[in-house]
């Protein structure tokens, strides 16, 4: 007994003994470990890496860039159900225990010991939040040390609820998801506030495993963990009987959801991208920008539509192709069918589908995410072989003509909501629409389709206009004197130019001369030996520099005559923003397609100041208005002093005009602007008379299928360059500038039957009728200085009284016609008329 006695005294002095050295050792361990902990006061100010997101003007989502996509919340939008399914499966003391759960650490042990592995797991939220934060994954005791230490600062500087939000949007949760809101988006399409109580349970059991509890590739080990978790919830009284028996029977509803893109414009979204990385480069990707374009969703979507169409209208022209891919799953299975389509792109509208069977004049498709169809006769009989851009095959009689079972082809959905057979164009296409009124661009399409070609033809194809630039260069004739009457000898004629490699015979498309024609009808019947008579005669250093003033660089005009055609290499965008200097009535706006940018937290790093046309006023600095580049932007691209979009004008300094050398119609002061004011550069006058011309190209002109819109507003040009290797549209009212172009990106002949009005207006119009929606079909008010008299349409001179087929035409004041044109009924003997002076 005494022996006993005697053990169990120097048990108790040895425990005792043990737990001071133990306590000495923690003591020492703490001193020596705690000062080199880092700060948790940072945890305040964390910048959880989050992908840059860009928005049109309405907010519609058009992009999302960046490995991780997390979308961070708040405690108070995290919904009850989801914080009680993580207390259940993780820390169900968390709101009680100061960081370190004791009782949790000897259940994990116990759980350990009697089965094999932890399911309720040792570690606290906290604990979870120090070791994502600041700590490796390496399993030591130091770090376990460092890690309950950081947890006990981590509970007295931070309230609960902030620890639980920086847990819950820090944590992985599988398929490239991080934080509880992108988890939700991923796997249900749905904000975490929006999931039923199974499917927060669902994502409360991710953070243990991620793979091996994912409900999309693992889905027998997910509903095992998610009814776990439902059923520690009842036993911890978190949810009722009721709710805990339906939630445990709700079948597993995940799958994978990709960004949930709003507005289709990659285009745009790669310019966005690739303009910002210059100057952010890889922290574009994680610090959580946000981006709003200048484009409204309605005309981007409309441009998308109308770009599509007009580009399958082309291809369908000119006959099919064949299927995309003969023989392309056999045997015909279910299986190898479906396994095949999943691997097919969809371009647009255009499906993928395996031809099932062919039976006379119909035909059995199995479509990707649509299944079993029919494609009726109607909606392939227009498939004759394409033999060239001139010429097709004979036209088929059945189905079998076209294809086989087994082969790949395409299909889309018709007006009347019937599949149709098509292709992919190998055609190509582009859209552009400007405001005139600042440049913001409202909507860009570079190409029938950015996954199956990302080149962006409206910003880097440079292709001849053709008859696309006259306007500019009748513009350039008005503003050195000529008037829309003014008489210009339409004739043959053969030019030795030494810049140009032989002598050049130029002539009309329709290799006809009509003689002695009025400016405004040369311009509206595109006549071509018309346009070249003018640019020399007011010379090509004259027009190259009015030229310029409406963006188009000089030192890329070509110095000869054949400007006058159109012969400069330019894109789809500079040509719209030149035809925005005419829309407007003569100012230089510049295009431009971000507005602002914001950082994670809303605050504006950078804000577009684009010149706006406002004849009326005069800038004044608003000193509170942001910068275009704030001191947050400039921290973190100290390298730069640049801005993301050099602003047209900085808001510290008032823009230099050319007002006095082209004065407005209306007295500048009258009304103040914090925008720098666009430059004049174009006498108002001048600007009348062309949008007056160019209304006529639309009105009985070459561009007269335009009509169908039925409005009055409407100014355009059409244009085809030689062999018929680009067509063109652009026009405009007051509110919208659109330019279209169709052409392949090797240059060749679209077909002689395809020009500019054929198969580029009408993408412009269907564009146009719905950017136009909106917009009030009012005239622009005529300036100060023009009148419009009744003139003999054959002369340009004041019409002689009761003439009846007498024009009105607008005129300058000082360049009204002082002669009458002669009277026919009064020719004198000799037959003699009036000698006029033809350019």
């Amino acid at each position: 007994m005494k022996i006993l006695t005697s053990l169990l005294k120097i048990g108790l002095k040895l425990t005792i003994l043990g737990c001071f050295v133990g306590c000495l050792a923690l003591a020492a361990a703490y001193f020596y470990y705690a000062p080199k902990l880092p700060d948790v006061e940072t945890l305040r100010d964390v910048q959880l890496q989050t992908p840059l997101r860009i928005y049109s003007e309405d907010d519609k989502l058009i992009s999302e860039f960046g490995e991780k996509r997390r979308t961070p919340i708040s405690f108070n939008q995290i919904p009850q159900n989801y914080i009680n399914a993580l207390l259940a499966a993780e820390d169900r003391n968390f709101f009680e225990h100061i960081g370190i759960d004791i009782k949790g650490l000897f259940r994990a042990v116990f759980q350990l010991a009697s089965t094999g592995h932890i399911q309720s797991g040792g570690s606290t939220i906290t604990m979870q939040v120090a070791k994502n934060y600041f700590l490796t994954r390496e399993r030591s005791f130091v770090r376990k040390f460092n890690e309950i230490l950081l947890s006990l600062r981590i509970e007295q500087e931070l309230t609960k609820e902030e620890i639980f939000e920086l847990y819950i949007n820090k944590i992985y949760l599988g398929h490239r998801s991080y934080g509880i809101q992108a988890a939700a988006n991923i796997y249900y399409g749905k904000d975490i506030d929006q999931l039923s109580l199974a499917q927060v349970a669902m994502i409360a059991g991710l953070p243990k495993a991620p793979s091996a509890y994912n409900p999309i590739t693992n889905p027998s080990r997910a509903l095992e963990r998610r009814n776990w978790i439902l059923k520690r919830m009842h036993s911890l009284s978190f949810i009722n009987d009721e709710d805990y028996e339906t939630a445990r029977n709700e079948p597993i509803s995940a799958e994978y959801h990709g960004t949930q893109i709003e507005l289709y414009a990659p285009y745009v979204a790669e310019m966005v991208r690739n303009e910002l990385y210059q100057y952010f480069d890889e922290s574009l990707y994680t610090n959580g920008f946000r981006v709003y374009t200048t484009l409204n969703s309605t005309m981007q979507a409309a441009a998308n539509q109308s770009v599509e169409d007009g580009l399958i209208a082309y291809t369908e022209r000119h006959g099919y192709f064949g299927p995309e891919k003969p023989a392309a799953v056999t045997p015909l299975t279910e299986e190898n069918i479906t396994a095949f389509l999943e691997q097919q792109r969809t371009y647009g509208s255009l499906q993928p589908a395996i031809v099932i069977s062919t039976d006379q004049q119909q035909a059995r498709l199995f479509i990707k995410d649509h299944g079993p169809a029919t494609l009726s006769w109607d909606n392939m009989e227009w498939a004759q072989p394409y033999k060239g851009p001139n010429s097709r095959g004979r036209k088929p009689e059945q189905a079998a003509d076209l294809f086989s079972p087994g082969d790949l082809i395409r299909v889309r959905l018709d007006s009347e909501n019937n599949w149709r057979l098509t292709q992919i164009p190998r055609v190509e296409g582009a859209l552009t629409a400007l405001s005139p009124q600042n440049g913001a661009i409202r909507a860009l399409v570079g190409g029938f389709n950015f996954n199956h070609n990302k080149f962006n033809r409206a910003t880097q194809a440079r292709r001849q206009p053709g008859s696309n630039f006259k306007p500019f260069i009748y513009a350039s004739a008005l503003e050195q004197g000529y008037t829309p009457a003014t008489l210009i000898n339409d004739a043959p004629v053969v030019f030795h130019d030494n810049n140009l490699e032989s002598n050049w015979r130029p002539e009309n498309y329709s290799k006809k001369f009509y003689g002695p024609t009025r400016l405004r009808e040369a311009l509206y019947k595109s006549r071509n030996l018309v346009s070249i008579r003018i640019l020399r005669s007011i010379g090509i250093d004259t027009a190259t520099e009015f030229l310029s003033r409406f963006g188009f660089d000089k030192d890329r005009l070509p110095n000869n005559l054949s400007l006058s055609l159109g012969s400069a290499d330019i894109t789809p965008l500079e040509l719209v923003t030149g035809y925005a200097g005419l829309a407007n009535q003569g100012f230089k706006v510049s295009p431009y397609f971000i507005d602002r940018v914001e950082d994670s937290e809303g605050n504006i790093l950078y804000q577009a100041q684009p010149a706006t046309v406002c004849p009326e006023c005069t800038y004044i600095a608003n000193p509170s208005a942001p910068p275009a580049v704030l001191k947050r932007i400039e921290q973190q691209a100290a390298t730069t002093g640049n801005a993301i979009i050099t602003p047209a004008s900085t808001p510290d300094t008032p823009p230099q005009t050319n007002q006095e050398e082209l004065p407005t119609s209306q007295p500048a002061g009258q009304q103040t602007t914090s925008l720098p004011v666009a430059n004049r550069i174009m006498q108002p006058q001048t600007a009348y008379m062309i949008y007056s011309i160019m209304q006529d190209v639309i009105a009985r002109g070459t561009g007269r299928r335009a009509r169908v819109l039925q409005r009055s507003d409407l100014a355009g040009k059409t244009g085809t360059t030689n062999d018929q290797k680009d067509a063109w549209f652009s026009g405009f009212n007051k509110d919208v500038v659109a330019t279209a172009w169709v052409g392949f990106d090797q240059p060749s002949t679209l077909g002689r039957s395809e020009f500019g009005g054929t198969a580029a207006l009408p993408v412009w119009i269907e564009f146009m009728e719905t950017a136009l929606a909106n917009s009030p079909d009012l005239p622009i008010a005529q300036p100060e200085g023009l009148v419009s008299i009744r003139i003999d349409p054959k002369t340009g001179l004041l019409a002689y009284p009761g003439q009846e087929d007498a024009i009105f035409e607008i005129f300058p004041e000082d360049s009204v016609p002082k002669e009458i044109a002669h009277n026919p009924a009064l020719t004198n003997a000799t037959g003699t008329t009036r000698t006029e002076e033809i350019f």
